[in-house]
């Protein structure tokens, strides 16, 4: 039964990054490619997760990667090592999110401007808008 939930879960998030992706790159407005970023940028957090996850043998249970016992025996070592979930996709899924944060707020306070500016957050008005720009320049 854990083996299927595991599984599905893939097939969630590959699906979930499939949508955002198609999101990013063919819709016009710039606020939906935000909500799309960040539709992409969790659903890669959760697979890194879901990576360092581990599914255990029997009816056990994983646990954090964090000794008990001091001094610890050598059964509690290697059922530490047997059970413990990994830490390094956690650490990095946190700064991830850090990092993701302040992107987004970086790109929402973009595409503000751009609207105060332009009056759209269509991609391709702008770009018509540009190519005008350009035309009456030269």
């Amino acid at each position: 039964m854990a083996r299927f939930v595991y599984n599905s879960l893939i097939v969630i998030l590959v699906f979930n990054t499939a949508i955002s992706l198609y999101g990013i790159l063919a819709r016009p407005s710039l606020v939906k490619k935000l909500i799309a970023l960040t539709i992409f940028s969790d659903s890669l957090n959760s697979f890194a997760i879901l990576v360092g996850y581990r599914l255990c043998k029997g009816f056990e249970q994983p646990v954090p990667p964090i000794v008990t016992r001091i001094p610890p025996t050598q059964e509690h070592i290697s059922k530490l090592i047997a059970t413990a979930v990994d830490p390094l996709p956690q650490a990095l899924v946190l700064t991830a999110i850090v990092i993701s944060l302040a992107v987004l707020a970086f790109l929402a306070a973009l595409t503000l401007r751009i609207y105060y500016v332009s009056g759209t957050t269509d991609a391709r008005s702008l770009a018509l808008m540009r190519a005008r720009a350009a035309v009456e320049g030269e």
